[in-house]
């Protein structure tokens, strides 16, 4: 016979829609089942009935046929012949009728009493609804608040979870094995009750049909001989299943409870695919939501949802390039936000527990990867982990501590590194001028988040301002406004860290640092990252909040004296930065800044290097035009002194003129009036000197 199709009993734990949807089948299949035999079992009870009603009959015959001497009839009663013959077939009959009761008999064993135990005990009640309050407990434990204030409450309604779901896996665990024994019982139940039927006919006939019984023993032989290793096959399987169900119920005990010990069942964070309930917020108002329990899975690059009852999934958004973090939620634990590449997006879910937190988290980061690309996506994804984790200790050579972004060309000594907060110390005494204390400063701890508000970046600019700060190319803060800029790019970005350096000569920097920051992340399991919007300029860099359109973090764009890409992971960036503060050991204090982009690192670096010389070229014409008017400006006042000394030539000549005319009487007063005239003069002649020479030395 064909193989028998069973219930997994593996999935009754996780419930899922592809199980209830199957679990829909197996009920089709035993409601139809349970139509078709109640026909059967009519058709048969008639047989039986008919059977009984023949037995009767032909035993009243008999009877008759016995009484038929002691009638007194009134012509031919005395017919000895008649009576003897009838007598003999009275005795045949009554014999016959014998072999009639025994076939009632034998039908009812053989027959109907299979079909019917089959019929009342095996098909009635077989739609066991778990009536369980599974999903009220789920519920309540869902709105458990984040405070610590009423730990009874909490514990009563952990218990309750675990008390409902495992009552709920074992009664659905031994539905499951009750479907899948009627798929044997089914078979057993149509053939052993022919194999009955037919036996004691041919038991009926075995009297006088010995040929008949010859034609059919055989194929009931065959019949009876399946229909035992259908019993035996029955048997091992319900042993099988038994034992199965012991092996599950204690491998899921700990899966019992809602938020299982993570050092009991760790975190798997090699994982491609991943699929189970979460709740999913909701907006119903401006500032009031719901949250409603759907089964999530994802599909390739996809995120998919399904609701129970649908026969297939919805798609809810693209995670490829998408960023998911952790987020905190006034009503709910255990969240996390996924948001599309563009920003456009995003969805705000809710898992079970911690654990199943953060395997989604770190599943939606492998997908993001698209590492389900390859042929192994979990071994690569394993393999990219245990790099994280192998970082913490520095390979010999500066070029093989940074294996993933350059190949190795030349070898130098162990350097290793240690801090308290993810920071850095060098242990080994000679390195060479590319060693990694010469790029990052010992003992740095590592910023994850940003912490500066604006107030305090708006007063350390003012403070500088105060102070008389410039920068390369000659503007002073405030001077231009930065909605004039000729460059305006919008970035997303989301803040992976930033610790202070010491080399800016080099992008070695920038990796050390990020190969530093990834590390720590890895290791102390730090998956939020704070999303902001880069706005590039050619006055400064803003970092601008995306929900309340606020600057938290402003760099000047003279300040950026370094900035690349990951030569491998292109949505790695980062950038160098002088501080605003004082100097250390003599030199400008410099901080690397690293970031995680929706786009191309690249294209940020080339905008930022874009603005650089668009500042710098703006700069350039500033100084020019200024020359320029300080050249037309000296030309002006030349101008005004050529303009002067004419007209002390011209009153000269008035004076010669008025000196010819006094030579006549009355020649004191004149002369006293040419004296007067002279000094004038002579002070006017001095003064046009001076400006002469001021408007020359100006020039």
């Amino acid at each position: 016979m064909p193989g028998i199709d069973t219930l997994p009993l593996e999935e009754t734990l996780e419930d899922s829609p592809q199980t209830r949807s199957l679990l829909g089948v197996f009920e089709e299949d035993t409601a139809a089942v349970s139509s078709y035999f109640s026909q059967l079992f009519k058709a048969m009870q008639r047989i039986y009935d008919a059977q009984n009603e023949l037995s009767a009959a032909t035993h009243l015959t008999s009877k008759l046929l016995k009484d038929y001497e002691k009638q007194r009839f009134p012509l031919g009663g005395d017919d000895e012949v008649m009576s003897s013959t009838l007598q003999q077939f009275a005795k045949v009959i009554d014999e016959l009728s014998s072999c009639h009761a025994i076939l009632s008999t034998q039908l009812a064993d053989a027959m109907m009493f299979p079909i019917t135990q089959f019929q009342e005990r095996d098909l009635r009640g077989r739609r066991q609804q778990c009536i369980v309050d599974h999903d009220t407990a789920v519920n309540r434990y869902s709105r458990l608040s984040k405070r610590k204030e009423n730990e009874k409450v909490k514990n009563e309604v952990m218990e309750d979870v675990y008390t409902s779901r495992k009552k709920q896996h074992e009664t659905i665990m031994h539905y499951f094995a009750s479907l899948n024994m009627l798929q044997y019982k089914k078979k057993i139940a149509l053939l052993e009750p022919l194999l009955g039927y037919m036996q004691a006919q041919i038991s009926f006939f075995k009297l006088g049909s010995e040929n008949l019984t010859q034609q059919w023993e055989e194929f009931l032989t065959n019949i009876g001989t399946s229909v035992q290793n259908v019993r035996r096959e029955m048997d091992s399987n319900a042993e099988a299943t038994e034992q199965t169900i012991q092996d599950l119920k204690t491998a899921s005990d700990p899966l019992y409870m809602p938020d299982p010990d993570p050092n009991k069942i760790p975190v798997n964070r090699n994982l491609t695919r991943k699929a189970g309930y979460l709740n999913t917020r909701y907006k119903t108002g401006l500032v009031s939501s719901t949250w409603e329990r759907q089964y999530f899975f994802t599909q390739g690059g996809n995120l998919m949802s399904q609701l129970r009852g649908d026969v297939a999934g919805g798609l809810v958004m693209d995670i490829d390039n998408c960023s998911v973090m952790a987020v905190d939620c006034d009503d709910r634990r255990f969240c996390f936000q996924i948001t599309v590449f563009d920003g456009k997006k995003a969805v705000i879910l809710q898992a079970e527990s911690r654990k199943d937190c953060e395997e989604w988290i770190a599943t939606i980061n492998n997908i993001s990867k698209r590492i389900y690309f390859s042929e192994n996506p979990e071994e690569i994804a394993a393999r990219v982990n245990q790099s994280a984790l192998e970082a913490v200790t520095p390979s010999p050579s500066f070029q093989q501590r940074h294996e993933s972004f350059r190949p190795s060309t030349q070898g130098r000594p162990k350097t290793g590194r240690s801090g308290s907060q993810c920071s850095a110390g060098s242990e080994s005494p000679a390195l060479s001028s590319l060693s990694l204390d010469s790029l990052v400063a010992p003992d740095t701890p590592i910023q994850f988040d940003i912490i500066s508000p604006v107030s305090e970046e708006h007063t350390s600019q003012a403070k500088s301002g105060a102070q008389g700060r410039t920068n390369p190319f000659g503007e002073s803060g405030g001077s231009k406004s930065e909605e004039d800029s000729i460059l305006h790019q919008l970035f997303i970005v989301r803040f992976l860290g930033s610790m202070e350096v010491k080399a800016t000569e080099s992008a070695d920097v920038i990796y050390e640092t990020m190969r530093q920051i990834l590390v720590a992340r890895a290791i102390h399991n730090i998956f939020r990252m704070t999303e902001s919007h880069l706005l590039v300029t050619c006055e400064c860099l803003k970092l601008i909040d995306p929900q309340t359109q606020v600057t938290r973090l402003r760099f000047p764009l003279s300040s950026v004296v370094l900035c690349a890409s990951h030569q491998e992971n292109k949505r790695l960036f980062g950038f160098v930065l002088k501080t605003a503060g004082g100097q250390e050991d003599g030199r400008p204090v410099t901080v690397c800044y690293v970031f995680e982009s929706n786009n191309d690192g690249e294209k940020i670096c080339d905008s930022v290097g874009l603005a650089k010389q668009i500042a710098l070229h703006s700069e350039m014409d500033r100084n020019a035009t200024q020359k320029q008017r300080e050249l037309d400006k000296a030309k002006e006042t030349q101008q005004e002194e050529l303009h002067k000394q004419k007209q002390i030539e011209k009153d000269l000549e008035e004076q010669s003129r008025l000196i010819a005319a006094s030579s006549r009487p009355g020649q004191p007063a004149a002369d006293g009036q040419i004296l007067v005239l002279s000094n004038s003069q002579s002070e006017d002649s001095d003064a046009g000197e001076e400006g002469q020479k001021k408007g020359e030395s100006e020039a």
